[in-house]
C-alpha cells in the first residue's frame, strides 16, 4: 500500500507522525511519500521539500508568498498524479491542502482523506460544501464535528487527538529538565509565542512587555520558551531582553524523541503558561498546565476575521470542555496590561482550569485506543469496498 501525505504545520506533523505509526502497525509493508516535518520523517517519510515553506497563516500574510505557494501546490499535486498512491492524506493547512486535493481530483480518481475537519462551526460554514467536492473522507479531532462533514456529503470519523495518548512527564524527567537548563527549584512560566515567524514577530514583543508587568511581583520566577526549529533563532532574538532570565528550548541538534521529551518536561514543569492560540492549548492541558491564551493578527486580517468568526472563544480546551475557564486576550485585547492581569488571575486560582483540562483529554480519547491508530484504522476501513 502506498500513501501520499501532506502536512504544512508543526501541529499537522504531529498528527501525521501518529497516523503513520498507526498505519505501519496495521500495514507493516506500507510505503510513504509526500511533505512533512521531523515527526513524520521519523516514521519514514522523505519530505519532498521543507514543510516550513508552508507555515504561513493569515489572509494578508499569505500574499507575499502567493506565487511560491501556488508553485508548490502544482508541484505536489503533480507528484501525487505521477506516483498514483492508494490514498492522498492531507493534514490541516486547508488553504494549501485542499488546493492540492482539487488538482488531484480534477485529473484522477485517487481517494482523498483530510485529517482535521475545518472549523465550519466557528466560521465560513459553506467551506464544508466546497470541501466535499474534492475530499472523500474526513478524520475529525473533535467529537461534535462529524455531523457537519456528513451533512455536506463526506464520510467522517471522530478519531480523537494524539496529544490525549501521550505520556505525562515524570518527576524524574522534570528534575532532569530543570538540571539541564540550570533552573534549580525556581517557579517556571512557559511562554509560547507561536510556531510561525510572522506570529512570533507580532506576539513576542507583547508577551515580553506583559511579562515585565507580571514578573514585578514574581522576581523569583524563570521564563522558559520552547521553540520549533525553524523559528528558534527568531524566538531567541526576541526574548534576549525579557525579564525572567529566559531559557529557549531549541530542538535543533538533538534527536526527535529527545526534543519531544524535553518539550513535554518543560510543559509539565511550568506553574503557568502564556501561549499563542492554537493546538498548544491541548498540549498544555495534557500536562495539566494552567494557561492564558493570547493572539493578535495584522490589522486587515483582523477586520476580515471579525466579520466571519461566530464563536465567543477560540481555545480548544474551552470548546471541547464546553467551559470558558481559560482566559483569552485576543485581537484588541492582546495588550501587555490585559495579559498581565490574566496571568495574575490564573496564578491566584491555579486549580480553576483543572477539571476543564481533564474533561478535554477524556473527550479527545485519553484512556482509549491511541488516536493515531484509530485514525489509521478509519482510513483503512473506509477504503475497503
Amino acid at each position: 500500500m502506498r500513501v501520499f501525505l501532506v502536512a504544512g504545520e508543526p501541529s499537522g506533523d504531529r498528527l501525521g507522525g501518529a497516523l503513520m505509526e498507526g498505519l505501519k502497525t496495521l500495514v507493516p509493508d506500507i510505503e510513504f511519500d509526500g511533505v512533512g516535518g521531523p515527526l513524520m520523517q521519523a516514521q519514514g517519510l522523505v519530505s519532498r521539500f521543507p514543510m516550513s515553506e508552508l507555515s504561513v497563516m493569515g489572509l494578508v500574510e499569505v500574499l507575499p508568498k502567493f506565487f511560491h505557494l501556488k508553485s508548490r501546490i502544482a508541484e505536489t499535486a503533480q507528484a501525487v498524479l505521477d506516483t498514483q498512491p492508494d490514498v492522498l492524506i492531507t493534514i490541516d493547512s486547508p488553504d494549501f491542502s485542499l488546493r492540492v486535493a482539487k488538482q488531484v481530483k480534477a485529473r484522477s480518481n485517487i481517494r482523498t482523506v483530510h485529517y482535521v475537519a475545518p472549523s465550519v462551526w466557528a466560521w465560513r460554514p459553506k467551506r464544508a460544501d466546497k470541501m466535499a467536492k474534492v475530499i472523500d473522507h474526513v478524520l475529525a479531532l473533535l467529537p461534535f464535528e462529524p455531523p457537519y462533514m456528513e451533512n455536506a456529503g463526506m464520510e467522517c470519523d471522530f478519531v480523537g487527538h494524539p496529544v490525549a495518548s501521550e505520556p505525562v512527564a515524570t518527576d524524574a524527567q522534570i528534575a532532569q529538565f530543570r538540571a539541564d537548563h540550570g533552573l534549580g527549584d525556581a517557579p517556571i512560566l512557559l511562554a509560547l509565542p507561536g510556531s510561525r515567524r510572522g506570529e512570533v514577530d507580532r506576539l513576542a514583543p507583547v508577551f515580553g512587555a506583559a511579562l515585565d508587568l507580571y514578573l514585578k511581583d514574581r522576581p523569583d520566577m524563570r521564563v522558559v520558551v520552547p521553540a520549533v526549529a525553524h523559528v528558534a533563532d527568531t524566538v531567541a532574538a526576541h526574548v534576549r531582553s525579557w525579564k525572567g532570565q529566559p531559557v529557549v528550548v531549541d530542538p535543533r541538534n538533538i534527536d526527535t524523541d529527545q526534543a519531544v521529551a524535553s518539550k513535554r518536561a518543560a510543559f509539565a514543569a511550568a506553574e503557568i503558561a502564556l501561549a499563542a492560540s492554537g493546538t498548544v492549548s491541548l498540549e498544555l492541558a495534557a500536562q495539566s498546565t494552567p494557561m492564558v491564551i493570547a493572539y493578535k493578527l495584522t490589522w486587515l486580517t483582523q477586520k476580515i476575521a471579525e466579520r466571519m468568526v461566530k464563536l465567543d472563544t477560540v481555545t480548544l480546551v474551552n470548546l471541547v470542555s464546553e467551559t470558558r475557564t481559560v482566559p483569552e486576550c485576543l485581537l484588541d485585547d492582546c495588550t501587555p496590561e490585559t495579559i498581565a492581569a490574566a496571568l495574575a488571575s490564573v496564578s491566584a486560582a491555579p486549580g480553576a482550569q483543572e477539571q476543564a483540562m481533564a474533561v478535554t483529554m477524556e473527550r479527545l480519547g485519553r484512556g482509549g485506543e491511541a488516536p493515531g491508530l484509530r485514525a489509521a484504522r478509519a482510513v483503512l476501513e473506509r477504503m475497503t469496498p
